[in-house]
């Protein structure tokens, strides 16, 4: 008979996981808790995603100078250089939460817990969402601390002597998991995207059909443009008018939804539906708008029939009182502009409330289903998309989006123009050099355009038919240019006799000035 000892077994132990595991415990983390906020946001907004409300948040508190400079330097696509710098940060940022919770879950958790936080600011602060929209961001802390914890775990494998099989199983364990995970942040930020898509209001645009006018804008001369030479076309095609606006994803609204409620500084407050305006007699408007944001020389000019109502006529509706100043006008998304009671009352001058741009209802991008167009002031105080709430009001008891972060409060465009052929360092042959472009001075009209070969002597342009003094004007000059390196400059007169300065100014507070100028060579 043998005495048998005490059995013995092993320590075990737990090991930290390596720093790639460790990154990937946030980065999953990160996506999980994205994905789970924005399927919870697809119940109530898309907004109240935790994300893009973020991304809101962060345009809203983007210094002037540095909205500007995205404008200038991305143009259209600036909204997707904000959201791709954020997916940088925060992955960066889940990444190193990871690496730093190696030893214990608790750094990591502090950060995802702290993500959960900010977008709950977010989301509170936004205008256009209720308390209920909290559910989403709330959601998104849940799931991003606790898939964090859960992924940390599995990922702290058991080592030691007998043990070394655990430890295979433990990976796999975690590979298992974090596959689960990544599957589960798919379906749920997928769903939260179908959900997201039943309130596209493609269809409800579809069903407007045609809006016919009663009172039709004069058709557009046969000279209105120079496109062969060079020129843009008279008329801007919707899919290229330009866009510049605080929206990170597309207003979604539709007619059955929308209404419009004008208040304030009023006799009688009004609310009226989407059948209420569309039944009015329409007009038809040409009208060329502009971004206070467009630089010299630059992109954001562009011109369209728009269909639509005089605003004037549902201001006087409602009777305005004595000292109203200002039309405080408010987006679906909360965005809002101020413009001056004496423009819209203009009946000369034409304010609409449109509906309609180049013969179909608005583009979903460009404010369906109504918007204001304001003729000769910058976009940020006359052009109000996805618009729903009028108020008027004075300048002292209410400032608008761009008021309050400094940009002027009248905002009449300035007199200008453009060069838009030859391109900018373009190499053509010596000889006759044709130069084309556009001039602008809406609610005033063009009356010359001058060009300049190296600052030699001005000479006159040809100019197109002008179509209204609310349209840009097209130009064209020929130019005896020698081989070299060369200069062209233009200018713009206005019909009162103003000639457009060369003293240059950037797009704040109230808009860009100076003569556009390109440089090209010849052979």
């Amino acid at each position: 008979m043998t005495a048998s000892g005490p059995t013995t077994t092993e320590p075990q132990a737990r090991t930290r996981p390596g720093a790639p595991v460790g990154a990937l415990c946030g980065v999953l983390a990160l996506l999980a808790a994205l994905a789970v906020g924005h399927l919870v946001a697809g119940f109530i907004s898309v907004n109240a995603s935790p994300y893009l409300a973020v991304g809101n948040g962060a345009i809203d508190l983007t210094p002037v100078e540095l909205k500007d400079f995205a404008v200038r330097t991305f143009g259209t696509h600036d909204k997707l250089v904000l959201l791709s710098g954020m997916a940088v940060v925060l992955v960066g940022a889940a990444a190193l939460a990871g690496l730093a919770s190696r030893r214990s879950p608790w750094p990591g958790t502090a950060v995802f817990a702290l993500f959960g936080v900010v977008g709950i600011v977010a989301v509170a602060v936004r205008p256009d969402l209720g308390p209920v929209a909290i559910l989403a961001p709330l959601a998104s802390l849940v799931a991003g601390v606790g898939v964090f914890r859960l992924l940390h775990r599995a990922a702290r494998t058991r080592s030691g002597g007998r043990d070394e099989p655990r430890a295979g199983k433990s990976r796999r364990s975690f590979l298992v998991t974090g596959a689960g995970v990544l599957a589960g942040s798919a379906v749920a930020g997928v769903g939260g995207q179908l959900l997201g898509s039943t309130r596209d209001a493609t269809a409800s645009r579809a069903a407007v059909g045609r809006l016919v006018p009663v009172r039709t804008a004069p058709a557009i001369p046969v000279d209105a443009d120079f496109a062969k030479l060079g020129t843009p076309p008279f008329l801007t095609p919707n899919r290229e008018f330009y866009r510049v606006d605080t929206a990170l994803t597309v207003p979604q609204v539709r007619t059955e939804d929308w209404s419009l409620r004008i208040h304030g500084m009023v006799e009688e407050e009004k609310t009226y539906r989407y059948s209420d305006i569309r039944n009015r007699p329409l007009v038809e408007r040409t009208i060329t708008m502009t971004c206070v944001s467009n630089e010299v020389g630059g992109p954001y000019v562009s011109t369209a029939n728009f269909v639509g109502v005089d605003l004037a006529d549902l201001l006087e509706e409602a009777g305005v009182q004595h000292g109203a100043e200002q039309l405080y006008a408010s987006s679906v998304d909360g965005w809002t502009s101020g413009t001056p009671v004496a423009a819209v009352l203009d009946r000369g001058r034409g304010a609409m409330l449109a509906l309609g741009m180049n013969g179909e209802p608005l583009p979903l991008e460009h404010g369906f289903p109504a918007r204001l167009v304001t003729p000769g002031l910058y976009g940020y105080v006359s052009a109000t998309k996805w618009v729903v709430d009028l108020e008027v009001t004075t300048w002292a008891a209410r400032q608008a989006y761009w008021l309050k972060r400094g940009w002027g409060e009248q905002a009449p465009i300035k007199t200008e123009s453009r060069i838009d052929t030859p391109k900018g360092f373009q190499t053509l042959p010596a000889g006759t050099v044709r130069v084309a472009g556009v001039a602008w001075a809406q609610h005033t009209g063009i009356n010359k355009v001058e060009v300049r070969l190296d600052n030699g002597p001005w000479q006159q342009a040809t100019l197109s038919a002008q179509v209204n003094v609310d349209t840009w004007r097209m130009w064209w000059s020929e130019l005896r240019v020698p081989p070299g390196s060369h200069q062209v400059t233009c200018r713009a007169v206005d019909r009162t006799g103003y000639t457009q300065t060369q003293d240059r100014a950037g797009t704040v507070p109230d808009g860009a000035t100076g003569w556009h100028t390109i440089t090209f060579t010849t052979k």
